[in-house]
């Protein structure tokens, strides 16, 4: 019988006990992890609010503007954006610089994106008050659009109501949204991200956030709340 040296058999015995902590490392989680009422009682301290709520803060003021962000606020357009990042970089951001994706967007790829619920009551709560409805989105602008179009549309806001979409564009170390704001006095803001909230701030105006939904193509997804303005409960759709 052959023996096998001892310091052989230490390096095997090592090797073994190596083996046996990878397996237990690499241990799928488990099927039924439970949860506690802690856990499921935990809240953040965020400002939620209802679109009624919004509505009853209205009450007695006089018809304002107020202004709406696009993609993810009002209509729910990874749809497009999906299909642009495919078409033309695939894999990368690399698309939301190019003028083709953007001709696409915004003449005729927005119709399959879908309006948001939240949307559609806080635009006809809007409506009934008399208020003027603005969109204003980080889109580049093109020759022409037809998002304007769609928006009424899924909206059902009467043709004398319209106001064109503002395309502010995107540009580096500036919040093109703030001005506009500015510009057309709008006392309310919605938006889904942090610019759309900073810039309504900035503008003086009232920043309300609208839930990104968790399946959008926009990642990271934003912490609502951050920076103290109110959320809309039930948002995300």
């Amino acid at each position: 019988m052959h023996k096998i040296p001892l310091a052989l058999s230490a390096v095997f015995l090592l090797l073994s006990l190596g083996q046996t902590a990878t397996a237990k490392d690499a241990a799928p989680a488990p099927l039924y992890p439970g949860v506690n009422v802690a856990q499921l009682a935990q809240q953040s301290p965020v400002h939620w609010v209802s679109v009624a709520q919004i509505e009853n803060s209205l009450q007695g003021r006089p018809p304002l503007a107020v202004g709406f962000d696009i993609d993810d606020t009002v209509l729910f357009s990874s749809p497009g954006f999906y299909r642009g990042q495919l078409e033309f970089s695939p894999g990368k951001q690399d698309y939301l610089k190019n003028p083709k994706f953007w001709e696409k967007m915004n003449n005729g790829w927005d119709e399959f994106s879908m309006p948001k619920d939240v949307a559609k009551s806080l635009i006809a709560m809007h409506l009934k008050r008399g208020d003027s409805i603005y969109f204003v989105t980080g889109r580049s602008e093109t020759k022409t659009e037809s998002v304007t179009k769609t928006l009424q549309n899924d909206f059902q806001i009467p043709q004398d109501k319209v106001n064109p979409v503002i395309f502010a564009g995107d540009k580096a170390g500036q919040n093109t949204k703030t001005q506009w704001l500015k510009d057309k006095q709008m006392k309310i803001f919605y938006g889904d991200s942090d610019n759309d909230i900073t810039a309504a701030q900035a503008a003086g105006a009232r920043g309300i956030r609208v839930l990104r939904a968790s399946n959008s193509s926009y990642k990271p997804l934003p912490q609502a709340g951050i920076f103290g303005e109110e959320v809309i409960v039930n948002s995300e759709y």
